[in-house]
């Protein structure tokens, strides 16, 4: 059960009503965590809806998006957004299996995911300065230096999800995530 306000979203008004509107046409409807954190701030709704939408335009590709979304939300134990992510990876060709192991740290099928989701993986986990070696490891699996700042506002984005979720408890409205 949510922790935090909770308004319905037909009596949303003002900014939060038309954000609302504008996500419930885009996808059908309002989910759970977006409604909830619409209600108690319009203006942290907006910059999370602003940061997904640069990272569609970003270098990565929605499969690495939806890589880090993982394995992010793994690590930071977020059921809300593993839930999601794991939907929204399916619509990305990352079977359930796959996803499973992007989120335990196990070969996928794809190394390169595999390596993103590493490194997205052992940024939130560890403290300091990043090794040469986690850096070199990404960039050995492919990817150049402006993918590798994108992961890290994806990282960023997810991780205010993933902290809003826990705190709220909010509401899963997806399937549940396959357990590890």
């Amino acid at each position: 059960m949510a922790r935090l306000f909770q308004q319905a979203v037909t009596e949303a008004t003002g900014k939060t009503e038309q954000l609302f509107g504008a996500i419930k046409a885009a996808i059908g409807k309002v989910p759970n965590a977006y409604a909830d954190i619409g209600s108690n701030s319009p203006l942290a709704l907006e910059a999370m809806l602003g940061l997904d939408a640069a990272l569609r335009k970003s270098s990565l590709a929605a499969r690495d998006l939806e890589t880090i979304r993982l394995a992010v939300s793994e690590a930071s134990g977020c059921d809300y957004c593993l839930a999601a992510h794991t939907l929204m990876a399916s619509k990305q060709g990352i079977d359930k299996a796959a996803s499973v192991a992007l989120r335990r740290g196990e070969p996928s099928g794809d190394s390169q995911l595999d390596a993103l989701a590493a490194f997205a993986r052992h940024l939130v986990t560890s403290r300091g300065t990043t090794e040469p070696e986690t850096v070199a490891a990404v960039k050995a699996a492919g990817y150049s230096d402006a993918q590798i700042v994108d992961a890290l506002l994806a990282i960023t984005a997810i991780t205010f999800t993933n902290l809003f979720n826990r705190v709220n408890d909010t509401v899963v409205d997806f399937p549940a995530a396959p357990a590890l």
